[in-house]
């Protein structure tokens, strides 16, 4: 593969295809091979004492995770990239990489829940305050923020519920106050939505969903520039975190086809959506896509495409109906993953766990992700699993 010249940018279908490639460097091989190993060896006592070559530790990176990094690097518009074993790895690691004991964090209210576990738990008993605030505050978060305030932690679309933060407003603040900004940016991928560029400092991901697609990897991706970079480098160093070449190869196969598939997963999944919408069992979606959606016009403004995940409110209905409903899918499978090319559906409740906020719904609430099915078909599953839930009523 020959290497274009420097400036020359190219568009997320083409760069996910040459990303992180170097058949040059491996006899014409199209792929970086999966090299496992923990010692590596040096040619010389000068480069060992002085540390004088491209890898030194196999815990600390090697050609299989360095071409998945690599790739990420450029399509996050970071300056670096490391790997951790999951998404709520890549959450704890970047956020004990910028807060530590006297320090307060503004998390949205709206998080990942294990993300507020972690929170709730290890961050508060190592003496860091936690403040949740509401996805919609936009620049009024400048009124949370007190002196020992370190980081602000943002998710959007909100875990769930699907509000939309308005992410540039957020990241200026914080910037004009010296605070550290860490977005988890799993819904969109740095494919719809690149953090980075909108002023966050921290990007995280759990690959784990659209990077691998295939539902058979755990892994996350944290990407950073500046002092922010070489603090999550430093911690993620520090704690030992390591992923397996393998887990990294996983990733890189994703990579090249996350555009085609996660533009299948938006056309289709607003499809389904806009027919959920008609249906007398439906009160409301939550789909920022759509037009009707309180996010819409922040995610027209910022987004470049929408994923497959969404909410969906009934009408009220006595929960054997529901399990009618969830019992009778044939073509969704139950799991509390998404992002692969299966289609899945779960019910959730957000109100027990919402602080700064309040959920309420006119009814029981549905996450769906639409995989890569035929969304005819997905909307005919749908059609019999209403059946099953009208006559259980």
């Amino acid at each position: 593969m020959k290497s274009p010249s420097p400036e020359a940018i190219f568009a997320p279908a083409t760069e996910v295809v040459r990303l992180g490639r170097d058949p040059v460097r491996f006899d014409g091989f199209v792929n970086p091979p999966v090299v496992r190993g923990s010692t590596v060896l040096y040619p010389s006592y000068d480069d060992l004492v002085r540390h004088k070559a491209r890898y030194t530790y196999g815990r600390r990176g090697n050609p299989t995770t360095e071409a998945l990094e690599t790739a990420l690097n450029a399509l996050e518009g970071a300056e670096g990239t490391v790997l951790t074993p999951s998404g709520l790895s890549a959450i704890t690691t970047a956020l004990l990489a910028v807060v530590g004991s006297g320090d307060h964090l503004l998390v949205v209210d709206t998080a990942y829940r294990p993300t507020r576990r972690f929170c709730d738990t290890i961050l508060t008993r190592l003496g860091v305050e936690v403040t949740y605030y509401d996805p919609l505050i936009g620049a009024g978060i400048d009124g949370l923020i007190k002196p020992n305030t370190r980081a602000v932690f943002l998710e959007s679309p909100g875990s769930q519920s699907f509000e939309m933060q308005d992410v540039p407003a957020i990241a200026r603040i914080a910037r004009a106050h010296g605070i550290t900004t860490l977005m988890d940016n799993t819904w969109a991928t740095p494919i719809y939505f690149r953090p980075l560029a909108h002023g966050i400092d921290i990007s995280i991901s759990a690959g784990t969903k659209y990077l691998s697609g295939h539902a058979d990897l755990n892994l996350g991706t944290i990407s950073a520039s500046g002092e922010a970079w070489r603090k999550v480098q430093t911690t993620h160093g520090d704690l030992g975190i390591c992923v397996s070449p393998e887990d990294a190869a996983l990733g890189s196969r994703g990579l090249r086809t996350l555009v085609v598939r996660l533009e299948r997963h938006w056309r289709s999944g607003l499809a389904v959506a806009r027919w959920l919408a008609e249906q007398p069992q439906v009160a409301r979606l939550l789909h920022p896509a759509l037009e009707s959606d309180a996010g819409h016009a922040i995610w027209s403004r910022d987004f470049a495409g929408a994923s497959g995940l969404f909410g969906v409110i009934l009408k009220p209905a006595p929960e054997p109906a529901v399990a009618a409903f969830f019992d009778a899918l044939v073509l969704f499978g139950m799991g509390y993953s998404w992002g692969g090319f299966e289609s899945l559906a779960i019910p959730f409740d957000c109100s027990d766990y919402r602080t700064a906020t309040q959920w309420r719904a006119e009814g029981p609430a549905i996450r769906l992700h639409i995989g890569l099915e035929e969304p005819a078909d997905l909307i005919a599953d749908l059609a019999q699993a209403f059946a099953k839930l009208d006559a259980a009523r």
